[in-house]
């Protein structure tokens, strides 16, 4: 690892901290952040890896800190601290791997609709079926939307040709 890529997965991260903190600060969007339905804008953020290698561990770092910080908020605990964290590092490394935006989609969306629904719904006392769509379209959403203009910004500024 060089200093470049270090900086860069750093800035990542703290980009992913401080928008899940601007999101929670005004209280109607913390319901959003945690919980069996989840919009959280720094999912955006998730397509990175595609065109960014630094972005994997930088995503990694940003969950876990953003989770670790904001844990009063949440009330998972360490389960969602460590579990999400991982979760958001297998997805960056499995979205790294795919070849258009469209197909590096499907692993934050599943895998954050599939295993984060796990102790989301035991925590909530929300059915998982619930839960998975909940937190699923969410990340569908944002990875769609937020994802979308990230990949484009940073196409911009990097003069990426192709993705």
């Amino acid at each position: 690892m060089n200093i470049r890529y270090i900086t860069k997965a750093s800035l990542i991260a703290a980009i992913y901290i401080v928008l899940i903190i601007i999101q929670v600060l005004p209280v109607p969007f913390a319901n959003l952040t945690f919980g069996p339905v989840q919009l959280r804008l720094a999912e955006g953020l998730t397509l990175l890896p595609m065109v960014e290698s630094a972005a994997i561990p930088g995503l990694f770092v940003g969950t876990l800190l953003a989770n670790l910080i904001l844990a009063p908020y949440s009330g998972f605990g360490l389960l969602d601290i460590v579990g999400g964290s991982l979760v958001t590092l297998v997805a960056a490394f499995l979205t790294s791997k795919m070849k258009n935006k469209f197909l590096g989609m499907i692993p934050p969306v599943a895998l954050n609709g599939l295993i984060v629904s796990i102790w989301v719904s035991y925590f909530t006392k929300v059915p998982y079926f619930y839960t998975v769509l909940g937190i699923g379209i969410g990340e569908l959403i944002s990875v769609l939307i937020f994802g979308s203009v990230i990949l484009y910004v940073y196409k911009k500024a990097t003069n990426i040709k192709e993705w």
